[in-house]
């Protein structure tokens, strides 16, 4: 048997060689009329963004989102365990189940506050996929599950604070639930350089510098930080969602790893 620091290399490297070649400059040009997903694309990534199960109004936010690009850094493999923090509106989540398989499964983690707007969605979710498990918790007594191999947190990180959350709690959970070699994605809203979390209440946006200090603090390695979304016309001083602005921030796209030893 191959020793599992040679068997999450393996996967890195094999992870990163696909993520470089679906960002490369011929990689994922935009067709006009829409979002081209990268040639190089992995056909579980192709068969999950391709699915007939997204509805329009997922697929219209794809040139913006990079759905394919996305899901490819992250390494999202058939059979993988996976969490996704703030699932709610199944952007990813629809794609996600599909991705994995049935040998897969996606665990959706919500906090209480979004039963109002989301809960029965997202059960309704859950009882229409075997691979996919919904829970509403508070994130400080939540328990994840073990042998994750991947953590997806997009567009929330700015939200953990402001919604009373520990995050340094919260962060040695996601590390302790992962496998060694385990890859933790966040993607989030870029504040103003050293700003920190000053902004995230008000215009939902976080210092770049922040998520990586205490994601870093918990046990990670920053491997990737991507400019798969950068928006540098962005002055990163404007709320998200207001006109002219919205789906086009100057975005942090971060990948840590659990060290596989």
């Amino acid at each position: 048997m191959r020793s599992l620091s040679f068997v999450a290399t393996l996967r890195s490297a094999s992870v990163l060689a696909a993520a470089a070649a679906a960002l490369s400059a011929g990689g994922w040009a935009a067709a006009q009329d829409g979002y081209s997903i990268p040639p190089d694309t992995p056909a579980h990534i192709r068969r999950a963004v391709e699915s007939a199960a997204r509805p329009a109004e997922h697929r219209e936010r794809d040139m913006a989102r990079k759905p394919a690009e996305v899901l490819t850094l992250a390494g999202i493999e058939e059979g993988d365990r996976v969490v996704e923090i703030a699932s709610f509106g199944h952007y990813y989540t629809t794609m996600l189940v599909e991705a994995v398989g049935p040998d897969g499964h996606v665990y959706m983690y919500d906090l209480p506050y979004t039963e109002g707007f989301a809960g029965e969605a997202a059960r309704a979710f859950d009882a229409a996929h075997d691979n996919a498990t919904y829970f509403l918790e508070d994130y400080n007594d939540v328990e994840f599950p073990d042998d994750v191999d991947v953590v997806m947190n997009v567009l929330y990180y700015h939200d953990l604070q402001p919604q009373g959350i520990d995050t340094a709690k919260f962060n040695a959970k996601l590390f302790d639930a992962l496998k060694p070699g385990g890859a933790y994605l966040v993607i989030d809203h870029k504040a103003e350089d050293g700003s920190g979390w000053r902004d995230a209440a008000t215009i939902h946006r976080i210092g770049v510098e922040t998520i990586i200090e205490e994601v870093t603090a918990a046990g990670f390695e920053l491997e990737v930080d991507s400019d798969l979304l950068a928006h540098p016309e962005d002055d990163r001083s404007k709320m998200v969602f207001a006109p002219g602005t919205r789906g086009g921030t100057d975005r942090a796209v971060l990948l840590f790893r659990k060290p596989a030893r």
